[in-house]
């Protein structure tokens, strides 16, 4: 138990670093981005929307608009995918890149996320959840997560839910590193290619379960 509350804290302590870091750094390019969205479409530069966190808690993700105005319902298990016509023509990039996202490292400051997590859903998405999918909403929602460099948006539904749950079964230090390095060949190579290569077996601990249950019967 001691282990873990030193890994949640050391995981705040990189959060707090990365994202000073990453606004700092990258300032220019967020004025870049904003003057290209204003030019390129009508609406406001950041998209603003409520997303379940930490225990159920509410709060407003930040991300750089990528959809033209009215194109914010989404239907549940749906992603956006690259053909998406809502998606504006300098949004494709901005997803593409992911460089939508980097405003979430004030949502990360601000202790309502982290950099690594399970990916903030839509509140109506609530409604849906049994116990074993809450059990995602017991950590940080993320910037990045194991889902999402396990093939995100060519995954169903129930797997991303089963990534998410096993990451926060499973949560250390060591495992966020290894996301946070997959999450770059994600931005340089694309989620395609790493379509069933995940970084790790979800399905080990059923195996292992099962494995024990037909055991403890055969004795």
């Amino acid at each position: 138990m001691e282990g873990k509350k030193f890994q949640r804290f050391t995981k705040r302590i990189i959060d707090i670093v990365v994202s000073l870091i990453v606004l700092l750094v990258f300032l220019p390019l967020w004025i870049i981005v904003a003057i290209l969205i204003k030019a390129t479409s009508k609406g406001p530069v950041l998209f603003l929307q409520e997303r379940p966190g930490l225990n159920q808690q509410i709060f407003k993700v930040y991300k750089f608009r990528t959809m033209k105005p009215g194109s914010e319902k989404m239907v549940k298990g749906q992603e956006v995918m690259k053909d998406d016509d809502r998606v504006t023509a300098i949004g494709k990039l901005l997803r593409r890149t992911k460089i939508d996202e980097i405003p979430q490292v004030l949502n990360v400051l601000k202790g309502e996320m982290s950099l690594v997590g399970p990916r903030p859903e839509r509140v109506a998405s609530l409604a849906d959840y049994d116990d074993e999918i809450s059990k995602r909403l017991n950590m940080s929602p993320g910037m990045t997560g194991l889902a999402q460099v396990s093939g995100n948006i060519y995954l169903s539904l129930e797997d991303r839910y089963k990534f998410d749950v096993y990451y926060v079964e499973n949560f250390s230090v060591w495992l966020d590193i290894k996301i946070i390095f997959r999450t770059v060949g994600v931005v340089l190579l694309g989620e395609d290619r790493y379509v069933n290569k995940y970084l790790v077996d979800i399905n080990l601990g059923a195996i292992e379960v099962a494995a024990t249950k037909e055991e403890t019967v055969s004795k």
